[in-house]
């Protein structure tokens, strides 16, 4: 590709994407298609000669697009958001064009400055005391490693990375239900091993950890000759937003010198509210907080920010300095690479950088308040149905139901019927959950482009489907 096809084709996409977004209330959420469907029309052999642009962009928009999930499609209810504002967008071209690999401060000054410089607003934006510093993670996944690799290392007086776990104490980390599968992946990846995730119950509306009963588990896995390292707290849980006491868990840490992370990959976005930040108080006592700004915030993924009240530890635990690595000359420089399991790193401050300048702290505070409404009001408005029940409260932007099933019908098949019927009819998407081993149904509201008007049309259709399923059930 030369010089002006690279200019034309970049206008093209760019033409395309904007054509894209602004098409999107007219495609269906998910695609109808049957697995198998997109590989088979894909040819089974890569060309031994180069093909015409026009018909590479021709298949990419046949064969491709149309077996797309629509993400940023302003109905799209399931999950949580993966946004992707505009003005990220076209950030991330910038990026995509300079394709510099951003590991040292060397290898891209102005990535590691800026970066240094988006995280410090990030913590004011979230009403974050001074003393947290942070780094930018491709995702929460990672973050959650990073803090169980340095709760692993600090338990075991930094001697695992370089002795292996054999032989050391059996470690053992602390969390309810309600948090991400992350955590369990972290734990597996770490060697710590699934049976030392100690699972504690939860209490209350909003499904929080019991604190005596974490304590006791400490207290009984010392005695038992085992070594707590840390616990793995929860601020808006995926499945139904579960959220511990922050300021209570973190006391617990405190009084046994146990490690600290918070995981609030979604519901963090929504502190730059201040009148939202009850939901983590004590919060500050953490020891790790990872939020994506790529689910509320509008940052397109990958963006996943890592606060840290002693970087140094998350170094120690990271860090590889072999000498092609140094920076000579320079003393006191950051290195993000030190602060993160990959080495590659990604020119993701930008897009923040873009963003929060177009939007302003106020702009994006405004849609999640909206979002939190809109979704408030559609829980009032499923609640006085007949039909259907609430499951779990609004957590911010996020709640579950149930509809009541016909007589004789399953509850569970009935609920689970359902969302597949509300998705294959693709005007809305959402998804399921189990809240006390029964099927639910979650909703969330959260992105970017959402408006009063799509959380109407979410009501009109759970409702219009919901009773055509009840009348097929009975007749």
């Amino acid at each position: 590709m030369d010089k002006k096809e690279f200019r034309d084709w970049s206008r093209r996409a760019a033409d395309w994407g904007v054509d894209y977004r602004s098409s999107l209330r007219d495609r269906p959420v998910r695609p109808a298609i049957a697995p198998g469907d997109i590989f088979r029309s894909i040819e089974e052999s890569p060309p031994e000669t180069a093909e015409p642009m026009e018909k590479i962009f021709a298949d990419f928009e046949t064969k491709i697009v149309p077996g797309m999930t629509h993400w940023q499609h302003p109905r799209f209810f399931a999950y949580f958001p993966a946004n992707a504002a505009p003005v990220s967008v076209v950030a991330e071209y910038l990026v995509s064009a300079m394709a510099a690999q951003c590991m040292l401060w060397q290898t891209s000054p102005a990535a590691t400055e800026l970066e240094t410089r988006i995280v410090d607003w990030m913590r004011q934006a979230l009403g974050l005391p001074e003393g947290f510093s942070g780094v930018i993670q491709d995702s929460a996944s990672s973050a959650t490693l990073a803090a169980v690799l340095t709760m692993r290392e600090r338990a075991l007086d930094w001697q695992g990375n370089r002795q292996g776990l054999a032989g050391q104490a059996k470690l053992r980390v602390y969390c309810s239900n309600q948090v991400h599968t992350s955590i369990d992946r972290a734990i597996w990846v770490a060697g710590i091993g699934e049976e030392n995730l100690i699972r504690i119950p939860v209490t209350g509306r909003f499904r929080a950890m019991d604190t005596a009963a974490l304590e006791a588990a400490i207290i009984a896995d010392r005695e038992a000759g085992l070594l707590p390292a840390g616990i793995v707290a929860c601020v808006g849980g995926t499945s139904t937003g579960g959220t511990d006491d922050i300021a209570a868990v973190a006391a617990v840490a405190k009084r046994h010198g146990l490690y600290l992370h918070v995981d609030a990959a979604w519901a963090g976005s929504a502190m730059i509210c201040p009148e939202y930040r009850h939901f983590w108080a004590g919060v500050e006592s953490a020891d790790s907080i990872v939020f994506n700004p790529h689910k509320w915030l509008g940052a397109q993924f990958d963006c996943s920010i890592q606060f840290v009240s002693q970087p140094e530890d998350l170094v120690r635990t990271l860090a590889i300095k072999p000498d092609y690595l140094k920076t000579r000359g320079h003393d006191g420089i950051i290195n993000y690479s030190e602060w993160s399991v990959p080495l590659g790193r990604r020119f993701c401050a930008l897009k923040l950088w873009f963003l929060l300048r177009a939007h302003g702290l106020e702009g994006l505070r405004k849609m999640i308040r909206n979002h939190v409404a809109w979704s408030e009001g559609l829980a009032a408005r499923l609640a006085g149905e007949a039909d259907f029940e609430f499951v779990t409260e609004p957590m911010l932007s996020l709640f579950s139901f149930r509809h009541r099933a016909p007589q004789g019908a399953d509850p569970d098949e009935h609920n689970l019927r359902l969302v597949d019927a509300i998705n294959t009819d693709g005007r809305i998407y959402l998804t399921q959950t189990r809240v006390d081993g029964r099927v639910a149904i979650r909703f969330q509201a959260g992105q970017f482009e959402t408006t009063a008007g799509d959380i109407d049309a979410a009501f009109d259709v759970v409702t219009e489907i919901a009773r055509r399923l009840t009348i097929e059930a009975t007749n």
